[in-house]
């Protein structure tokens, strides 16, 4: 039998620099986004909508043609200390070609917040977005954001039980379930995770909501660690009476494996849209 230990928690966490051309990223991100923003026009893309006091404290709603099926929202990552919505408006073409709105919120970053905090701040831009915009909700996150949309899954959920009663799906995208290894990196520096949060805010260390339906979806060619993260959450919940289902997508890695959104056609797409 092999055993296997892992020595460097950085570099276990760390992307780019294990994806050729991994440098692009992202930067290559912003000009689809953009385009994107643009060619909906201010009639179908309500920017900078204020779901709080802070700065960051924003979310973009992306409208289809006639009365919106429902509410996908995508939460972005970026380890919980970069980036913003305005990287992503063009994964919102999947779900609006099927007719649901599309919400994408920015939050306050580490160091000046919390984790904690992070989560509270994404569960007050879900209500928001959510009293805009009738129908079944589904959440999709990529990364930090998979684990911020898991969160909301759980039954330490911020979200109130009228806006939980609406939750249809919640897609998981290379999610950080546990984040006790993540103490054991440089990043927590910057992040602050003590064992406190560790164990209040890991989804794994957490119920799901009763009926919830979870899906997590990771690449093939991404960091062991991700493909680990990836399998654990949905193995724990099935254990505690969720749905789940577990993807392991062929040939994509940590900043392809998000593109099927963009797609009406893709399997990631249909999957976070599917009844």
């Amino acid at each position: 039998m092999l055993t296997r230990r892992i020595e460097n928690w950085s570099d276990a966490y760390t992307n780019g620099a294990h994806i050729a051309g991994g440098e692009r990223w992202p930067t290559a991100w912003v000009e689809p986004a953009r385009s994107f923003r643009e060619s909906l026009g201010a009639d179908k893309a309500k920017l900078d909508l204020a779901y709080g006091e802070n700065e960051r404290n924003r979310f973009d709603l992306f409208l289809p043609q006639g009365a919106a099926k429902g509410l996908v929202v995508f939460v972005h990552g970026g380890y919980w200390m970069a980036l913003d919505k305005s990287y992503w408006s063009n994964l919102a073409a999947g779900p609006l070609a099927h007719g649901y709105a599309v919400a994408m919120p920015s939050y306050t970053l580490c160091p000046d917040n919390r984790i904690g905090g992070i989560v509270k701040e994404i569960g007050a831009a879900i209500t928001a977005a959510a009293a805009m915009v009738a129908g079944p909700i589904m959440l999709t996150g990529h990364s930090a954001g998979g684990h911020l949309v898991s969160r909301m899954a759980s039954a330490t959920s911020p979200l109130a039980g009228d806006v939980r009663a609406r939750l249809r799906h919640v897609v998981s995208i290379s999610g950080v379930h546990d984040l006790r290894p993540l103490m054991r990196t440089a990043m927590n520096e910057t992040l602050r995770i003590d064992e406190a949060e560790a164990l209040s805010e890991s989804p794994v260390l957490l119920r799901p909501i009763e009926g919830i339906r979870l899906t997590c979806w990771v690449g093939s060619a991404e960091r062991a660690e991700f493909v680990r993260q990836n399998a654990l959450l949905a193995n724990i919940w099935t254990g505690l009476g969720a749905a789940t289902a577990t993807v392991v997508e062929p040939d994509r890695h940590h900043f392809s494996v998000i593109d099927g959104l963009a797609d009406p056609a893709h399997a990631l797409t249909r999957s976070l849209l599917a009844e």
